[in-house]
């Protein structure tokens, strides 16, 4: 009790505005042009009661006429308007001024608490009861009793409104404790949603990385083999090499298979128990055909536009940029069911440019929910190879991917080159 009635009963706590209050069943009937003042519709409710408290007060014929009749409706009312800033103590005004509005009014009007005061003091209590909490209900409820007990027996019993009071009161109370909990149930459910949604986007991200790192972990490995190799007949290819020559193809042999080595190490960590390494090679844009023709088994129309001189970029680009196209093309399946997609693919100077967009759904099936990886995915792999990406839908109501991939002059592969 000492907790909920005494410690800080008089502090300033102003009743903020109601959080997204304009969202509500309830605002949703308003005019859009007062909508936004639901927000306030707790300190309306509050002012509301307490003009009809004062209205209480000058209207019932307590034998009394002037001030001291309309003071009988305004001290009621100030402890009600007090239950925006001060709660709990707005609880105490309304309890302590009970007998001095008893004694203003006739005995035949109820004792210890005159019509405006009863009304006004169930107001209170429900007020402060949203605003704290059940604890500070049932003590205010005992509180109520423990006077409305003892003003009997100094009092006496005739006319005594506190066994209306105490049912009224508790049946507010409980009411109101009903909706507290309610409330506390429902922002606890929202906190549990965000967290377990951020959670769920922190996994979804964690094994999009996951994939991408065994994806790449093909590529590096076979180009660390390659220059293994390379170095290690590189010796023989040159007749009576100098010893320098060949310590140093050694040691890039021996760097090569020691780097290897310690991806394999590195990928062990995050390779799942039940994974198994592709037999086939990982695809390129060379294989952007075939892709886009299971596409059209499917169902789907789909146009493929290239734009600028092809020609044969890194490995690692090659392949995100071929993910990025079959994840684009699977939401389009998933999503937006009938519809015609195109893939744009620019050779520019500075790298490479896709643009996936598809029109809106058609046809009888339904689109199918997704988990919301297909997005990440794509933007974890433009953000490994410094790129940009935007995903959004078009005015005509589809969706529209584009990405741009860079790669720098000194990354381009030169196939003659290669081969010498």
């Amino acid at each position: 009790m000492r907790e909920a009635l005494f410690r800080g009963a008089f502090d300033y706590r102003l009743l903020p505005p109601r959080e997204s209050a304009s969202d509500g069943l309830f605002a949703k009937l308003l005019p859009r042009r007062i909508r936004g003042y639901a927000a306030w519709a707790p300190h309306i409710q509050v002012t509301v009661a307490a003009l009809i408290t004062v209205f209480i007060g000058y209207q019932v014929n307590l034998g009394f006429h002037g001030a001291p009749q309309l003071l009988i409706g305004l001290i009621p009312a100030g402890a009600v308007m007090m239950t925006l800033v001060r709660p709990v103590g707005a609880f105490w005004i309304s309890l302590i001024s009970t007998p001095f509005t008893g004694v203003l009014g006739d005995s035949w009007d109820g004792q210890p608490w005159t019509p405006s005061a009863f009304f006004a003091h169930i107001v209170v209590m429900v007020v402060v009861a949203a605003r704290t909490g059940p604890r500070t209900a049932l003590w205010m409820w005992i509180a109520t009793a423990a006077y409305g007990a003892s003003s009997e027996v100094f009092l006496g019993g005739f006319g005594s409104d506190t066994p209306q009071m105490l049912f009224f009161s508790a049946l507010a109370l409980l009411v109101t404790t009903m909706v507290h909990v309610r409330r506390e149930a429902q922002r606890e459910v929202t906190v549990q949603r965000t967290v377990t949604a951020i959670e769920r986007d922190k996994r979804t991200l964690l094994e999009e990385r996951t994939t991408i790192a065994r994806e790449l972990h093909d590529v590096v490995a076979h180009h660390m083999s390659v220059v293994a190799i390379q170095a290690e007949a590189a010796p023989y290819r040159v007749e009576n090499p100098p010893p320098e020559l060949e310590q140093a193809f050694v040691t890039i042999r021996e760097n090569a298979v020691a780097a290897l080595t310690e991806l394999r190490r590195v990928l062990g960590v995050v390779r799942a128990e039940d994974y198994e390494a592709p037999d086939a090679p990982q695809p390129t844009l060379a294989d952007l055909d075939r892709l886009l023709d299971n596409v059209r088994d499917a169902g789907q129309t789909v146009d493929k536009v290239i734009t600028g001189a092809v020609r044969e970029l890194p490995q690692g680009v090659e392949l995100s940029a071929y993910r990025i196209v079959q994840e684009a093309l699977s939401n389009t399946l998933r999503h937006a069911p009938g519809a015609a997609a195109r893939v744009e693919v620019g050779y520019v100077l500075g790298g490479l440019g896709l643009r996936i967009v598809n029109g809106p759904a058609r046809g009888l099936v339904k689109p199918s929910p997704g988990a919301g990886h297909g997005i990440t995915g794509m933007r974890e792999r433009v953000t490994m190879l410094d790129g940009e990406m935007t995903a959004e839908t078009t005015a005509e109501g589809g969706y529209e991917v584009t990405v741009f991939l860079p790669v720098a002059m000194e990354q381009r592969i030169d196939p003659a080159g290669e081969d010498a």
